[in-house]
């Protein structure tokens, strides 16, 4: 916990994040959020295609990161696993135009045939990660997994779609794909059709939003949203779970992006008045 933190400031901000964790962590969460497309489908394989791809485009304007990722499973005629494991030379002209910010059909491409490689010899993308884990961290496990995609061929700019721990990268689109693949709870909106790794052993999904109210909230005192950062903060959540730390992303995130606030002072002030009430 950062320094300096008082018993009862821990407290309140645990209170806190409780709190907006059960605001956000439900099934209305899911369609105005990427999760709504790996919900379309029921199949594991599908599931974690869906939230796979849908992870990567997770970043500017959620509305167009959904449509584009939507859009992408159509053109995958909404059976990705079948498709992937299936698919001709025929079947990948379709792609040719497919665009989503520095995605281009090729990029696409390219992560096809890694997945139709990982499928091949793997029953499911869980196994693969199994199979690729490191006992130092799942910074090292992630690092691994893009290191097995990338030994498919692929241009020099396919590489920069999968983001790297041990280079730095907070690695916020791969591990919130994490977050939905493994978290079990009763709500909704994550799967839970993951064992490996464990609901303790994932990290935050950090970005300028859940970053700024760590920061804020005294969770986070390093200044870049780098993989230090998402170890340091994803360590203090901890202390609050230690089962299911990074539940607390859903509080994080809806503070960031959704509540107004101006200090620590005003929202923990507005916490205990709406306790109260």
């Amino acid at each position: 916990m950062a320094a300096g933190y008082t018993k009862q400031r821990a407290e309140d901000v645990k209170s806190l994040l409780e709190e907006m964790t059960r605001k956000y962590n439900t099934p209305d969460f899911i369609k105005n959020d990427p999760v709504s497309v790996p919900h379309r489908f029921h199949r594991k394989q599908d599931i974690e295609i869906a939230g796979f791809f849908s992870a990567l485009f997770a970043w500017g304007r959620r509305e167009t990161a959904i449509n584009k990722a939507n859009q992408l499973m159509n053109l995958m005629d909404v059976q990705p696993y079948e498709f992937i494991c299936n698919a001709n030379t025929k079947d990948f002209k379709r792609f040719e135009s497919f665009c989503h910010r520095t995605f281009q059909g090729d990029d696409i491409l390219f992560l096809i045939a890694a997945l139709r490689k990982l499928y091949h010899r793997f029953p499911s993308m869980e196994d693969c990660l199994a199979s690729l884990h490191s006992e130092d961290s799942i910074g090292q496990t992630i690092s691994n997994f893009r290191k097995y995609l990338l030994e498919s061929d692929h241009l020099k700019r396919s590489a920069k779609h999968l983001p790297d721990p041990a280079r730095g990268s907070a690695a916020k689109r791969l591990n919130l794909f994490l977050r939905w693949m493994v978290r079990k709870d009763q709500c909704g909106v994550d799967f839970g059709i993951w064992d490996f790794p464990g609901a303790h052993q994932l990290k935050l999904p950090l970005d300028v939003h859940s970053g700024k109210t760590a920061r804020m909230l005294g969770l986070l005192s390093r200044p870049q949203n780098d993989w230090k950062a998402v170890e340091e903060v994803s360590s203090a959540l901890l202390e609050f779970d230690p089962h299911d730390p990074v539940k607390y992303d859903y509080a994080l995130f809806g503070l960031g992006i959704f509540e107004k606030w101006g200090s620590f002072t005003q929202l923990i002030g507005q916490h205990h008045q709406n306790a109260v009430l």
